[in-house]
């Protein structure tokens, strides 16, 4: 699996995601395609809940050990962006406000400790090297 060059890409495409979480912490959210990188540029997570809080846990799974020129020592294959952070009852949190890059094949996955309480909605770009 190699990464794209994204000084290369043939096309670069804006995007949005939304999910009401479900209480399943392990659930596929988004999956990186071959020949592409996803640049995600913010995940908020709103509770919709008007009484009591939920914990969000969010995480890129099957990350690959690098890209050319950088050498890794001990990385995970997944890696957690937040961990049972708890959001209280209609409010809003940001999980990710600096791009991060998501390369093929990595896995976005999470959920939440109450099903149907938090909404989480992701910002990004697809830098397509196809």
């Amino acid at each position: 699996m190699a990464n794209p060059n994204i000084v290369n890409v043939t096309s670069i495409v804006g995007g949005n995601l939304g999910f009401n979480l479900s209480n399943t912490l392990t659930a596929t959210l988004a999956t990186v395609a071959a020949d592409k990188i996803v640049k995600i540029n913010r995940i908020t997570v709103a509770n919709v809940d008007g009484t009591n809080a939920a914990d969000v846990s969010l995480f890129v799974d099957g990350m690959g050990s690098g890209t050319t020129g950088v050498t890794t020592t001990g990385a995970d294959a997944t890696v957690y962006l937040a961990k049972t952070v708890s959001v209280p009852a209609d409010a809003t949190l940001v999980l990710v406000d600096t791009p991060i890059y998501l390369m093929e094949g990595d896995i976005l996955k999470g959920g939440a400790s109450a099903s149907g309480d938090l909404d989480l909605f992701v910002s990004y770009e697809v830098l397509n090297d196809a």
